[in-house]
């Protein structure tokens, strides 16, 4: 069964990571100030996971429907290939 937006969110960190591995498509990844930030489809909305390398932990898992938040993203994902 699919997580939709609203379920995902309020999960705690480590459920939003895990169902991000599991249902997530992995879109692009970015650097920004020593840390990966990548962007996953998760049918419905996008979640973005931000990865610390220097603590080797993930930081960060949030979902978001935003198109304001792809922007960082835009310039290395094929958008035709999530409408497939």
């Amino acid at each position: 069964m699919r997580t939709d937006f609203y379920q995902f969110n309020p999960c705690p960190r480590d459920t939003r990571a895990n169902l991000v591995w599991q249902q997530g498509r992995f879109l692009a990844i970015r650097t920004e100030m020593g840390c990966s930030g990548v962007l996953y489809h998760m049918s419905g909305f996008f979640a973005e996971v931000w990865y610390s390398p220097e603590d080797n932990q993930t930081a960060l898992v949030h979902g978001f429907e935003s198109k304001k938040l792809l922007e960082p993203y835009l310039d290395r994902i094929n958008l035709e290939e999530l409408m497939e």
